[in-house]
């Protein structure tokens, strides 16, 4: 059965490359003057194609980019409904230069690969259309992370697959080493449905939304964001948030990263179906949920694709309700940067003592499983409560996870839990509380092993 649909797909694309061939363009093209420049796709056929998608009529202020463009006509009918528009193609289609001159358009135009695009070089776009691209593809999984890190909003995404209708069958993906589909060496790769679904979710795209199957063409629309809805009720507690890999608070946008979220949550039954994780401007892909015993929810992401370097808020929803405190992760910083971070001084709250959570050694903390820091705090009211507290190592953020009442001196003791993999060395410390900063002190950590004695 399936070698008989690659028989028949193989089949149907030599027959469209013969006509190409032919006709010289691939799309229609309907000039001012109501003339038309025929191509191997009529006008009724791409408005049939662009009409699967949810795009506005009234594009204006959004920006859109079309990859694959070739001969233009999504890239100029986006410009008519008022986008700014960015085509971008491998190669240099002279018949798309000859549409824009006779339509007037001021579409800009991109040689580039798609696995080499990126937002310095081009910016952001709120909707990218990425239509019969995929299976010309060497890396099919990098051309859809890079689609990703270039949307803010949806990409729509049109692809070969091999299955029609379409299964809940494993993700499969057949590969042509040479010309054995159609007879073209640029046809490397096709999918079945569920591998193009799972590749945009794994590419970083939070919602995948298949709309149909026709004639082996699979639409698809993925977006960046989680759905506004009406969210209400006690948000969960977000614990910590480190890198899943490293176990510490590096990230880099040059990597495939994925970092944890440590939550408490009274809620029961939790999954990847019904938390939400949002960093900065993106939600992000959950690949995996589960309760560790005393220990609350574990809930590991993909960092998603297009964020700038810098500081970014993560939060956290579960089902409907409202979103946990946010807690702010380093992108790309050196460490002197982070170091340097530090919001508005409060000129009150002053970190008198440092030490380890468990040993109470001073001024030194030991790293590994379960590592916990302890700080006394003065200026810090009685009135603000645990939540609201949270230290800052380095510039990013370790919410409390407990916090005493005032001693016979006013002191508050805060704990807060460290990443386990945090590099031996000298860090600087602060309190955070109703949005204002201590001045910074140096706490050392050291390795687990290392016996701790006097520091001389």
């Amino acid at each position: 059965m399936q070698r008989a649909r690659n028989e028949e797909t193989t089949e149907g694309i030599r027959r469209l490359a013969d006509e190409l061939a032919h006709l010289g363009w691939y799309h229609s093209i309907e000039l001012p003057d109501g003339g038309v420049i025929p191509g191997l796709q009529t006008l009724d056929q791409m408005r049939e194609r662009i009409a699967r998608f949810p795009i506005p009529q009234d594009l204006t202020g959004k920006r859109v980019l079309d990859i694959g463009a070739w001969d233009g006509w999504f890239s100029f009918e986006m410009e008519r409904r008022g986008a700014s528009v960015v085509a971008v193609d491998s190669t240099r289609q002279e018949t798309f230069f000859e549409a824009k001159r006779l339509l007037n358009s001021k579409v800009e135009y991109v040689v580039e690969d798609v696995c080499r695009l990126s937002p310095r070089d081009i910016g952001y776009f709120d909707i990218v259309l990425f239509f019969g691209v995929l299976y010309h593809l060497k890396h099919p999984l990098l051309a859809l992370e890079r689609v990703c890190e270039l949307t803010t909003e949806m990409a729509c995404i049109e692809s070969l697959v091999t299955d029609d209708p379409p299964s809940n069958a494993i993700p499969l993906m057949e590969f042509y080493e040479g010309t054995e589909l159609a007879g073209q060496f640029d046809n490397w790769t096709a999918p079945n449905t569920s591998c193009l679904l799972a590749f945009c979710r794994t590419a970083g795209f939070v919602r995948v939304h298949l709309g149909c199957v026709t004639d082996y063409r699979a639409h698809v629309v993925a977006y960046r964001k989680w759905p506004e809805i009406e969210r209400s009720g006690a948000a969960p507690e977000l614990v910590c948030v480190e890198n899943t890999w490293t176990r510490d608070h590096n990230f880099s946008a040059g990597r495939d990263d994925y970092f944890t979220a440590w939550f408490n949550s009274p809620e029961s039954d939790l999954n990847c179906d019904n938390v939400f994780v949002q960093a900065g401007p993106y939600a992000c892909p959950l690949v995996g949920v589960r309760n560790i015993g005393g220990m609350g929810w574990q809930a590991n992401c993909k960092l998603a694709p297009g964020f700038a370097r810098g500081w970014h808020a993560v939060t956290l929803s579960t089902r409907e309700s409202a979103w946990s405190s946010p807690l702010r992760i380093p992108l790309d910083l050196t460490r002197e940067e982070r170091r340097a971070s530090r919001g508005e001084s409060s000129g009150q709250m002053e970190i008198i003592g440092v030490s380890d959570g468990k040993t109470f050694e001073p001024n030194r903390v030991r790293t590994g499983a379960q590592s916990c820091v302890s700080a006394w705090i003065a200026g810090l009211p009685e009135t603000t409560a645990r939540p609201e507290i949270r230290l800052r190592l380095d510039g990013a953020d370790l919410p409390a996870v407990y916090a005493s009442s005032p001693d016979e001196q006013g002191l508050r003791q805060i704990n807060a839990m460290l990443p386990p993999k945090l590099a031996p060395g000298e860090y600087l410390l602060t309190v955070m509380a109703a949005g204002l900063e201590s001045r910074p002190v140096p706490v050392e950590l050291v390795p687990p092993a290392q016996v701790i004695g006097p520091k001389r």
